[in-house]
């Protein structure tokens, strides 16, 4: 199932939805106060540097994504990027809720004609994990089996905020020849809930479960964006550990704009990624918590540098890494790339120019055309086919 460009009536309908929930959990005189406080911003600044920006400053000063995206792409980015840098984190988790996401979701189906998805999914519930099973036949063992971990700085995001751009994702799979091809994206337990290990452990217990579903571990694609990803790398080096693990490895992995090392100098602001270096410091040593040290490379992957656990921990098939030139993350993301190299695996990558953190995801939504929306997806299906057969 594959639906079109976010539209401004999606919009409407979104913040229709968003409304009672923030309302619900959050409460209407601290959802009010945010709101009037960031009024200013919002209504006045943010429109000012837009049109400054975009229509009143020549091309080639402009800052490298404003060059390239659409009106409605700079606008929307403009918002996130106000959002992220600003917005408490328990108000966010609620913007990417299930009892938001999951309607809104609803609604852009039957906008297109579709009172039930093509593909069906149910949520999975077992001791230690939880998450979503996506398969086009629920009564066919799958041919290939990816494993997901959604991004949101451990501290917000779901598994159906990234429902539509999963369903997506399986329908390219099935248009490129498998047979039967299934995702598992985890609801891993959000900080501060909780903190580092239990999101592992949960990472570990999901991939069992994946495992003990399709039996062969060359038929598992495991991946993630931003510190989803984070958790896919933690999880590769924890299986690395133990001989009887190694020889579960999936086949290949999926790094989209990942997290590699939570607390980094180099993970600076740009004038084109949304993502803010404040926030990332403050949401990273959350998760971190107060009885693990920082530098441990099992909670910031991007730290170990020990190339023979690198090369025991890398899927057979190698690595995809796809993040953008302007992220906040890239310098720490093309270390790692340096270090697995050396490491011995297959490593591919594909660094767009100008590109801002997790595109391949928010493009589907944001893209103009269906061509330049599916472009990531169909990059990432076009060699996990050539890999996995």
């Amino acid at each position: 199932m594959i639906l079109s460009q976010i539209s401004y009536l999606d919009c409407l309908v979104f913040l229709i939805f968003l409304a009672p929930q923030l309302i619900i959990h959050v409460g209407f005189f601290e959802t009010a106060k945010w709101v009037l406080g960031a009024s200013p911003s919002l209504c006045v600044q943010l429109p000012y540097q837009f049109l400054h920006e975009r229509y009143f400053t020549p091309r080639q000063r402009r800052s490298p994504f404003v060059q390239n995206a659409t009106a409605f792409q700079d606008f929307v980015i403009r918002c996130v990027r106000y959002a992220f840098a600003f917005m408490p984190a328990y108000i966010g988790r609620v913007f990417f809720s299930k009892q938001v996401a999951l309607p809104f979701l609803y609604f852009r189906m039957l906008r297109h004609g579709y009172f039930t998805s093509p593909i069906r999914w149910r949520e999975i519930h077992r001791k230690g994990f939880k998450g979503v099973w996506i398969i086009p036949n629920e009564h066919e063992k799958p041919d290939i089996v990816i494993y997901y971990c959604h991004g949101g700085g451990f501290s917000m995001g779901s598994s159906y905020f990234y429902l539509e751009f999963l369903l997506a994702w399986v329908t390219l799979l099935k248009e490129s020849g498998y047979r039967n091809p299934a995702l598992f994206t985890l609801e891993y337990t959000l900080v501060p809930d909780a903190v580092y290990p239990t999101q592992v452990q949960q990472c570990f217990a999901g991939y069992q479960h994946v495992l003990s579903i399709v039996e062969d571990p060359s038929k598992i694609c495991v991946g993630g964006d931003s510190a989803g990803a984070t958790l896919i790398l933690s999880l590769l080096l924890y299986m690395a550990d133990l001989p009887e693990r190694c020889s579960k490895l999936p086949a290949m992995s999926i790094m989209i704009s990942p997290w590699v090392t939570i607390i980094s100098k180099q993970n600076r602001n740009t004038p084109s990624d949304y993502l803010n270096a404040d926030s990332l410091h403050l949401y990273g040593t959350q998760y971190i918590g107060r009885k693990v040290s920082q530098d441990d490379p099992m909670v910031s992957p991007g730290l170990c540098k020990d190339l023979s656990r690198w090369s025991r921990a890398s899927p057979k098939k190698g690595w995809l890494f796809l993040f953008g030139s302007e992220e906040v993350l890239g310098p720490e993301t093309r270390n790692l790339i340096s270090v697995l190299k050396k490491a011995g695996p297959e490593v591919e990558v594909d660094e767009a120019k100008g590109g801002i953190h997790a595109w391949p995801v928010a493009t589907l939504y944001l893209g103009e055309t269906r061509d330049s929306r599916l472009k990531g997806l169909r990059d990432i299906v076009r060699v996990v086919r050539r890999k996995i057969v």
